[in-house]
């Protein structure tokens, strides 16, 4: 595996994406300082666990096997990151629910329409 951007560099990346979008502000910046946080971490995990041979399952003290901790681990991040991903508008779901695309502006016509309803 490559090496892992960090996470000042996933944090403007995802800013970068988030203006071509449309819907970056900087009030967002906590969220996403937490969510490039939450992709280092899953990466570093992914790296850890190709390194460590895919090893899924670890044996438990009474000779079973379970879940190994870094499978676990990265399943958890990967909930998490979808989380924020869809709260950032990062995500082809967040973008289309609503009424036109994030950060698209409505019409002074849509506007006073909508009020009505």
């Amino acid at each position: 595996m490559s090496k892992v951007p960090t996470k000042e560099t996933i944090k403007r990346r995802t800013i970068a994406d988030m203006k071509s979008l449309g819907v970056h502000k900087s009030a967002y910046n906590r969220l996403i300082d937490i969510y490039s946080d939450a992709v280092h971490q899953y990466l570093l995990a992914q790296k850890e666990f190709e390194e460590g041979g895919y090893q899924y399952e670890t044996e438990t003290a009474a000779g079973g096997t379970k879940k190994s901790a870094i499978v676990a681990t990265i399943e958890n991040l990967r909930k998490d990151i979808l989380a924020y991903s869809d709260r950032l508008c990062l995500n082809p779901k967040s973008t289309q629910t609503g009424n036109g695309s994030p950060g698209e502006k409505k019409s002074k016509l849509a506007n006073v329409l909508r009020r009505r309803e």
